[in-house]
């Protein structure tokens, strides 16, 4: 093959760029018209050509990937001993300690760190910055705030199969973690599939959990130990406890024994106030309270059975749903229960019937929450039914307190930690109420709707500034109130003790009132009672019990009557002394009138006399014996 003409190029040109310019037209073809070719095609009359005057535009879109980000840290501990010194044991760090402060270098490094650090102190000591130049002012009181709240985080179980979040807990040191109890309390609607595990969450980050907590039953309740953060206790819907670890992983570090544990779930559990931080008691409905050692969780330290009769009868027990621990009555603990009643209880009595002290009536259904008063603790509150109360330990019968009657029953409920008359209450509907009885005791101060489903727990945190609230579909909602709802007011204790007193004096008088028409009553039906009737056994028989029923029921009627007899009677005396006293005046009105008219009669006819003497008047009596 012949090469007509060759096309050369540089190596470094390819791939270059284009490069247009402007330059004038050129006109390289000019085809003229032929009417030759008129005939092939139909000239279209009218011709409809739409023009668009606007620029085309093309649509794009573009996602990025998203990354999943992960938190992760580091757990720092002792370290830096030889692998010969073992840092448990003492003997040998204090003497590698000794060694190492007779070396020369480690003298010297101290004394060179030490001319350093005695700089940097005589530094932060040449100016006080933490100094206050203007405390001596007066502080320029701010416009009263509206009382508010809004949603600051939602936090959703990760699972398809939603559960109820039955149980939060915040974290002891500064409050940045929840952790959150998820257990479907419908024994109905549980599935095979569902998941058991729990979580922690950081509230900076709700898409995905801290941690996971994968216990062998799903956790019905969840407690941070205030003295140790890295621990958690929890209590199982098969009655189980277990406690966690969170330095050693998601599994439970140990659980207590099935057979020494609660029959039914454990709808609660609080760390006790001791030394070592490691003791908690639990409470179930089957009508057991447990306390528990978590470094021997084979067994229960100590047993207590809720029989009101006192005698340790299990299966007349009341069944537990909520428990109230103050760490300033460390003897002393009280255990709301489904039946609707508190129970009183002391930890020290010798005996198990000398444990349970007495027992508050008052609320028609389960107690949902028990707590008392941070400020006030011999007031404490209760929430069951439709309504929340608040009692003081001195009134048994009665609460001093309480709110008014809801269509939608409440689940929850807690006092504020900064203000003593503040405390919240979550309903059936999602709302939570915020209750100030200073304010206003017939309404809440401030109703929020948190979200559509039913909120089942709640927990403030210990400022104050935010509440968390669980719903029934595993959603932990976090609010922040507005800073009135989280700070003292000025004189509110005072005021708050001025309510309480006052309650609980009128509360006493009704008491001892009621107190003695009862024993007038029962003294009343003493006296009409006939113990005629035949006792077998030491038991009345049922015809005895019905003829005694009917005796003593028109006993009462009859003593009713008598009542109302003597009542009539007494309305007819009564009646009697007006008519009297109005015949008495009526009496004395007519002798009155009939004095002026003889006085005047007599007053007249010497009149008549005198003037007949002196020839004023002629008298003529006609034959009818008229005077004209």
């Amino acid at each position: 093959m012949e090469i007509v003409y060759v096309y050369t190029k540089k190596r470094s040109d390819f791939g270059r760029q284009c490069n247009f310019s402007d330059r004038p037209a050129e006109l390289h073809v000019d085809i003229l018209p032929d009417p030759s070719l008129a005939a092939n095609f139909i000239g279209r009359d009218p011709c409809d050509v739409p023009t668009q005057c606007t620029q085309e535009m093309s649509e794009h879109e573009v996602n990025t990937d998203r990354y999943d980000s992960e938190s992760r840290g580091i757990n720092h501990v002792e370290g830096g001993w030889p692998k010969d010194v073992n840092p448990q044991e003492m003997e040998q760090t204090i003497r590698f300690r000794k060694k190492v402060e007779k070396d020369e270098h480690y003298i010297n490094t101290i004394m060179h760190l030490g001319s350093l650090m005695e700089h940097c102190i005589q530094q932060n000591n040449a100016i006080d910055i933490y100094e206050e130049y203007f405390h001596d002012e007066e502080v320029v009181e701010e416009a009263e705030e509206q009382p508010s709240a809004k949603t600051i985080n939602v936090f959703r179980d990760p699972n398809p199969v939603k559960r109820t979040a039955t149980s939060l807990s915040w974290h002891p040191d500064g409050s940045r973690k929840l952790a959150v109890a998820y257990s479907s309390l419908e024994f109905q609607r549980t599935t095979q599939d569902m998941c058991y595990d729990s979580y922690i969450w950081d509230i900076e980050n709700p898409n995905k959990p801290d941690m996971t907590l994968k216990p062998v039953s799903p956790l019905v309740c969840l407690e941070y130990n205030p003295k140790d953060s890295h621990v958690l206790i929890g209590g199982s819907y098969n009655g189980q406890l277990a406690y966690w670890d969170t330095r050693k992983g998601s599994q439970p570090v140990e659980m207590s024994a099935i057979e020494h544990s609660h029959r039914d779930p454990v709808y609660k559990v609080i760390w006790l106030q001791s030394k070592t931080g490691t003791d908690a008691f639990s409470a179930s409905t089957d009508g057991q309270v447990l306390w528990w050692d978590i470094r021997k969780f084979t067994e229960p330290t100590e047993r207590l059975i809720l029989d009101p009769s006192k005698k340790g009868n299990l299966e007349n027990a009341l069944g537990a749903i909520s428990l109230e621990f103050e760490t300033t009555m460390p003897t002393k603990f009280m255990v709301g229960t489904e039946q609707g009643l508190v129970v009183s209880c002391n930890r020290k009595a010798k005996t198990p019937a000398e444990k349970i002290v007495c027992t508050y009536s008052g609320h028609h259904g389960p107690i949902y929450s028990l707590q008392r008063n941070p400020f006030f603790p011999k007031n404490f509150l209760t929430v069951a039914d439709w309504t929340a109360r608040i009692w003081s330990e001195d009134i048994k019968d009665s609460s001093i307190m309480w709110t008014k009657y809801h269509t939608a029953n409440l689940l929850d409920g807690c006092w504020s930690p900064m203000r003593p008359s503040v405390f919240f209450t979550v309903k059936m509907d999602g709302t939570l109420d915020v209750w100030d009885f200073l304010f206003k005791q017939n309404d809440p101060m401030l109703t929020l709707k948190v979200c559509d489903e039913a909120l089942y727990s709640m927990r403030v945190q210990d400022s104050g500034r935010f509440i968390a609230c669980g719903s029934q579909l595993g959603t932990a909602t976090l609010l922040e109130v507005s800073s009135g709802l989280c700070t003292l007011q000025r004189n509110e204790k005072a005021l708050a003790t001025a309510m309480f007193e006052r309650e609980t004096k009128r509360e006493k008088i009704l008491e001892a009132r009621h107190r003695e028409m009862r024993l007038k009553e029962r003294s009343r039906s003493e006296q009409s009672k006939e113990d005629d009737g035949k006792e077998m056994d030491g038991e009345e028989s049922a015809d005895d019990m019905l003829a005694r029923t009917e005796k003593e029921f028109f006993d009462l009627v009859e003593s009713e009557q008598k009542k109302r007899a003597k009542d009539e009677e007494k309305d007819k005396a009564i009646e009697q002394g007006i008519q009297e006293q109005h015949r008495s005046r009526q009496m004395k009105r007519r002798v009155k009138v009939e004095r002026k008219a003889s006085q005047l009669t007599t007053t007249s006819c010497r009149l008549f006399h005198i003037l007949r003497r002196s020839g004023l008047f002629h008298i003529t009596l006609s034959e009818d014996f008229t005077l004209r």
